[in-house]
This record gives C-alpha cells, sequence and structure tokens, in this order.
C-alpha cells in the first residue's frame, strides 16, 4: 500500500469530513484535530458514541449514521477501535479513509486490501491539511526535501 498524492487531494476535496475518535477532553488528539480542521475552515463531523455534541454540532454515535453525502473519514480512534470503524466505513461506501498514524493496527492494512480498498495510511493530517503551520510545516519541509512526499 502506498499513500498518493491523488489520495489525499481528493480527501480533502470533498465536502466534508467525518472525523471518528472526537474526544470530549480539548487536549486529546481527536479533539485538537476536530478544532484545528474547524478553524482552517473545513467542514467537519464528529463521531463519539458517548456523545450527543460538541461544541454545539451533532456528534453522530458512529460511521453508519452519518449522512449519506460524507465521502471522507479520519480515523483517529483508540487502535482497539480502528478496525471495526474502518469495517464499517468501507462497507457504508466511504470513499476516503485516512487512518492516522498510531490509530492504525497490525491488520488494518490487511482489512483494506480484502475490501481491496486504498486507504491513507501512517501519515500524519497535519502534514497535508491547507494551511500547515507550525513543527508540521518545518517537517513537512524535510520530508519534501528527502524525497518522501506521496507522489
Amino acid at each position: 500500500m502506498k499513500n498518493r498524492k491523488s489520495q489525499i487531494d481528493a480527501f480533502f476535496s470533498t465536502g466534508s469530513i467525518a472525523i471518528a475518535g472526537v474526544s470530549r477532553h480539548e487536549k486529546k488528539f481527536g479533539r485538537v484535530v476536530y478544532n484545528d480542521l474547524r478553524k482552517s475552515g473545513y467542514d467537519v463531523l464528529a463521531i463519539n458514541p458517548n456523545l450527543n455534541e460538541i461544541q454545539g454540532d451533532k456528534c453522530y454515535a458512529d460511521v453508519n449514521e452519518l449522512p449519506e453525502e460524507v465521502e471522507s473519514l479520519l480515523i483517529v480512534t483508540p487502535k482497539k477501535e480502528t478496525d471495526e470503524v474502518l469495517r464499517n466505513a468501507i462497507t457504508k461506501g466511504i470513499k476516503n479513509i485516512w487512518v492516522q498514524q498510531a490509530s492504525d493496527t497490525d491488520r488494518t492494512l490487511k482489512i483494506a486490501e480484502e475490501y481491496n480498498k486504498e486507504i491513507i495510511c501512517k501519515k500524519c493530517i497535519f502534514m497535508f491539511a491547507e494551511p500547515v503551520s507550525g513543527f508540521h510545516k518545518f517537517h513537512r519541509t524535510i520530508v519534501k526535501f528527502l524525497g518522501q512526499l506521496p507522489k
């Protein structure tokens, strides 16, 4: 499995991005991603089975509750939940799936292969969500210099 720039571009080009694993806790990664993407102008939908809303916006219990038009899903769940969320997303027909680095398991890529589904995996969304800033901008510059950005 090789991440391609066209996959990443397609992920960000859809109308909205659902995020599985948005936390109620402000400092946890799922919540940081949710807040930062919102602040950057992305239309984001939160998924957390333990919340009805987050910051006044509806929070979905799981992938299957998402509106049909959602085409992109970022998975930032704990590893023990990742593969089930991935299977549900694939069977629901979500086109663009990104499994945040550190959320993937040793089965994640095998599951995607079983379904013949290409996913983005082992990459940090902050390296690609515009505008890239701070440490992530520096990191992306280094990765680009080393020729390791997806092509």
